[in-house]
């Protein structure tokens, strides 16, 4: 088999063989980079069949560890998103899920550039430990139901090569490849059934609807044709999904809606979450059982006590829920005001880049992050801003790092005489 003939072949638009793709994933690390380049750039213009996505997707899936979770008792359900901008929902769907008998093993990333990760924040909890191994996850779900943890073991080295050359090839942009990047990984884990949370708008990846929709049905097609159980939800980022953007900030508002004290778009979406979940999981029979599950579980308070209990299994200070000067408090602090009006728009990734830029977030994988830092807002899309009271707060432990966050943010919120329509946070479920 021939790599250059390869590359013709989808250079002339014509559909890769299953032998084909498997030849191209074992030769990694053997042909050459700008081979890799050329065939990546032919990809992006000319696309996938859904065959080829799940061929490519099982191909990079067997390049390296699988995790076996068979002594897990139950259904495993993973949950994925595809990243936003205060997006705290599986603080709140892990437990919550767990809560109701579901046995949750999530295994999260790190926040790299304008969107959060999952393992910063829960690293801002003093003493939280997110390395463990794979005995140790699998023993702490048996016993108490739930594991947030970093990766372990080598998972998919073939999608990291070749992620590693779409970055810096122009060919990020292409949903075979980005569809069988996130499937490869999620399904690695060793997961039974994954609920896909698919972000669209300006603090998404994918910015339109017609995007995100074909991203979630590829998705969908390729678990379908992988034989598991996917659900994607496509979720609005067309502005912040909390009001709470930075680490400690954004595990305060999970606790407070764990707490049952706080609705809003993160609730629902996760609420959302974790009902498709139960029912893939069967733990539910449908989703609107599902849903008053989870929220019988806030209001009785067993969410919260997972939580805790998560907390306390992973070494961390449970009394950061009931105290929250218990976090690491920032050092200098400033209100922002705005010009009055409606808030007509967000661009939200810049509202995240602005959270970065006061130290919430990195640049580079070893970078280090103030975990206090970050932005409150008080307001959202479609409110009216009468300038009585700060529009958003910003916390850091550096006063110039506020001054280069804020010219960012007061460039990223449009206020005006229209008011912003207020979009649904689930736009479209697919199954």
């Amino acid at each position: 088999m021939n790599f250059i003939d390869i590359i013709l072949k989808k250079k002339n638009k014509q559909p890769l063989t299953t032998e084909e793709i498997y030849f191209i994933v074992e030769q990694i690390n053997k042909a050459p980079d700008y081979q890799y380049g050329a065939l990546l750039m032919a990809i992006c213009l000319n696309g996938m069949d859904k065959r080829e996505t799940a061929d490519l997707t099982n191909a990079m899936l067997y390049s390296g560890d699988i995790i076996d979770l068979s002594e897990i008792k139950g259904i495993k359900v993973d949950k994925h998103s595809t990243g936003g901008v205060a997006d705290t929902t599986t603080l709140v769907l892990a437990p919550l899920a767990a809560s109701c008998g579901l046995p949750v093993v999530k295994m999260s990333g790190r926040g790299l550039g304008h969107t959060g990760g999952t393992l910063d924040k829960l690293e801002s909890i003093p003493g939280f430990n997110i390395s463990l191994t794979r005995e140790q996850a699998i023993k702490q779900v048996n016993n108490i139901g739930v594991v947030i943890m970093g990766q372990t073991g080598k998972l998919c080295p073939a999608d990291g090569y070749l992620y590693k050359l779409r970055d810096v090839t122009g060919t990020v942009q292409s949903v075979p490849l980005i569809a069988s990047s996130i499937m490869s990984k999620k399904l690695a884990v060793g997961a039974d059934a994954i609920v896909l949370d698919v972000k669209c708008g300006s603090g998404a990846f994918m910015k339109n609807i017609d995007d995100a929709r074909e991203l979630a049905k590829t998705m969908v097609e390729t678990g379908k044709r992988l034989d598991k159980r996917i659900t994607a939800l496509i979720t609005d980022m067309d502005q912040p999904l909390g009001n709470n953007i930075g680490n400690t900030l954004e595990v305060i508002e999970a606790v407070e809606i764990l707490k049952g004290g706080l609705k809003g778009d993160l609730y629902e979406v996760s609420l959302a979450l974790g009902s498709e979940m139960l029912v893939l999981g069967d733990i539910a029979e449908n989703t609107q059982q599902a849903r008053e599950m989870l929220d019988e579980n806030i209001k009785n308070g067993k969410g919260l006590a997972k939580f805790r209990e998560l907390i306390i299994t992973q070494g961390g200070d449970p009394s950061v829920l009931d105290d929250y000067s218990k976090f690491k408090q920032p050092l200098v602090s400033k209100e922002i005001y705005l010009e009055k009006g409606f808030v007509e728009a967000f661009d939200t990734e810049a509202v995240g880049r602005a959270s970065a830029a006061l130290g919430a977030g990195r640049t580079s994988y070893d970078m280090p992050i103030d975990y206090s830092a970050g932005i409150v807002l008080n307001y959202r899309k479609g409110d009216e801003y009468d300038g009585k009271k700060p529009f958003a707060v910003m916390y850091s432990d550096d006063k110039y790092k506020i001054k280069d966050a804020e010219e960012i943010f007061v460039n990223a919120v449009k206020t005006g005489k229209n008011r912003g329509e207020k979009t649904k946070p689930v736009i479209q479920v697919i199954r």
